[in-house]
């Protein structure tokens, strides 16, 4: 006998399942009703090559039912949706991991209708002739800001990039040095201006910018002055930085576009909900500024989108930019985005209207109200310790740095098994709950809970604890 098929390696090999002969496991063929040959052959190869690697490593490996397991579980992964509905229990009301803002209602029915069927994208239904998306929700954007005009493309760091491509590119963009942002993802301000072709002209320190510090930048290769909202983090102390009303101003007397990257598309005034007052669209376009840039998905309260408001003039000749055709927004986000909008035309029910702003809206009473009805329900469930205590909610997404709304939080943890087993199941389970683990106990915030959210979480709650056992 050959020395390699005596080695105990080989040995091992002898043993795995063939998969001509695991495809016809009665498990497999109960779990393979309804999918394809190929996908259940690609699942079998999967699982017996990974239990090769196993052996060779010189780790235990499985017997046939293991590598039936580990095919089931392939099989299930790729037909099961990858992108699933979540229970937010973070406390975080616009959660970016978890899509950001919940839409409205009026939104989905929007998006429901135009998906179900054809619609009217670039068709214009009066005429007859061919029409462009960019005139759909134009009119309302427009009602709801005061702005001449708008564009919506697929983001708001497109959104710049168009905006700096169309009136800067080969020449200059003046940005104060303390507002040179990092937004998620790790995507930098200056460098989406460099991906444009723009160059960046830096004024001004990290703590304090004068409109003087613009007004000596601007020269023959000057091309936008441009001020960035800080949404994700503040600047405190010994601060200073340009007025609105003075930079447009200055824009104007020089004949340089002036422009806001005001992030998170904020319409309403926030103190009615107990926190600091922020920028909204129009007081950035009242100020005079060319242009104002905003994320649909934020503050908003829409989907994900960039919109870009301001002078018609100036809104045209983003239209032409050849750009527009790779950052345009589909049927699906426009639809979304005009029933978001559709929302803000009766003030008195936004808070009904808007999931996030009823969210923002829930008083502390209200939110221990809800506390102490989750805390009643787990603790029906067996296998778990429930507790609350207060604590604090977060809006997130990119907005209102530092600022946080009182909550109570329902704490849970296994009474056998590890923490951080229940809280995976928690996550990846059938009704996958995403809450916040410290100090012992997975937290659960319910300020972000949406209706019939507190069903799922008992739910998943019963079957994790029964896996931790």
């Amino acid at each position: 006998m050959p020395e390699a098929e005596a080695s105990p390696s080989y040995a091992l090999l002898r043993g795995l399942p063939a998969v001509g002969k695991l495809v016809e496991h009665p498990r497999i063929l109960a779990a393979a009703a309804g999918l394809d040959r190929k996908v259940v052959r690609w699942a079998l190869r999967g699982a017996v090559a990974a239990e090769r690697e196993r052996r060779w490593r010189g780790e235990p490996g499985g017997d046939s039912e293991a590598v039936v397991d580990d095919a089931i579980a392939r099989m299930e992964g790729l037909a099961r949706p990858r992108l699933r509905s979540v229970v937010n229990a973070t406390g975080v009301v616009i959660n970016t991991n978890l899509g950001r803002s919940p839409l409205p209602d009026a939104a989905l029915r929007q998006v429901a209708e135009v998906a179900s069927g054809y619609c009217n994208l670039e068709v214009d239904l009066e005429s007859g002739q061919r029409g462009s998306r960019h005139g759909l929700v134009e009119a309302l954007v427009t009602h709801l800001t005061g702005a001449e005009a708008a564009i919506v493309v697929n983001n708001c760091a497109a959104a710049v990039l168009l905006l700096t491509d169309t009136f800067a590119r080969g020449r200059e963009v003046v940005v104060s040095r303390g507002q040179l942002i990092e937004i998620g993802g790790s995507f930098r301000l200056p460098e989406v201006l460099e991906a444009s072709g723009a160059r960046l002209r830096e004024v001004g320190t990290t703590n304090k910018t004068y409109l003087a510090d613009y007004e000596r930048a601007i020269g023959p290769d000057t091309g936008l002055l441009m001020l960035s909202h800080t949404s994700n983090y503040r600047i405190v102390g010994f601060t200073a930085e340009p007025d609105r009303t003075e930079l447009a101003a200055l824009g104007r007397a020089a004949g340089v576009v002036t422009a806001e990257d005001l992030g998170s598309g904020l319409l309403v005034d926030l103190r009615r909900y107990g926190v600091p007052a922020e920028p909204t669209v129009q007081a950035s376009l009242a100020a005079g500024l060319d242009l104002v840039v905003v994320s649909a998905d934020k503050l908003l309260g829409g989907p994900q989108a960039g919109l870009v408001l301001g002078r018609a003039g100036h809104i045209a000749r983003l239209r032409r930019n050849p750009l527009m055709r790779a950052i345009r927004p589909d049927k699906l986000a426009l639809a979304a985005l005009e029933g978001t909008l559709r929302a803000y035309l009766d003030p008195e029910a936004l808070e009904r209207e808007v999931p996030i702003y009823g969210l923002l809206a829930r008083t502390t009473a209200e939110v221990a109200r809800a506390a102490e009805r989750l805390a009643g329900r787990l603790e029906e469930a067996s296998g778990v310790e429930v507790t609350t205590r207060e604590g604090a909610s977060a809006v997130g997404g990119g907005t209102l740095p530092g600022v946080e709304l009182p909550t109570v939080l329902v704490g849970v943890r296994p009474v056998q098994g590890s923490l951080d087993a229940f809280a995976r199941a928690m996550r990846t389970g059938r009704l996958a709950v995403v809450g916040r683990v410290s100090e012992g106990w997975l937290w659960l915030d319910p300020r972000t809970l949406l209706a019939g959210d507190d069903a799922r979480i008992e739910q998943a709650v019963r079957l994790a604890a029964g896996g931790c056992q």
